[in-house]
């Protein structure tokens, strides 16, 4: 999405208010949930919706329950 919209990860992580690390977790989906405020932030700032980022995985890592990841586009 990042690509689409010819913006880099540090551009995004200082307009959302976030670190680029942070950033980086959220796109790599090593991350176990994301703050509505975050999400709608990097839906503002990227002209898109939620779902153009979150795919559903069923079959959670640990638990064993479907979970939303971010998806790497």
């Amino acid at each position: 999405m990042l690509a689409r919209r010819k913006m880099r990860s540090r551009e995004l992580a200082r307009r959302i208010g976030i670190t680029e690390q942070n950033l980086s977790l959220l796109k790599s989906g090593k991350v176990k949930g994301v703050r509505f405020e975050t999400l709608a932030a990097i839906c503002r700032e990227l002209d898109c919706q939620p779902g153009d980022l979150l795919e559903y995985l069923p079959g959670g890592e640990a638990s064993g329950s479907g979970q939303s990841s971010p998806s790497a586009q």
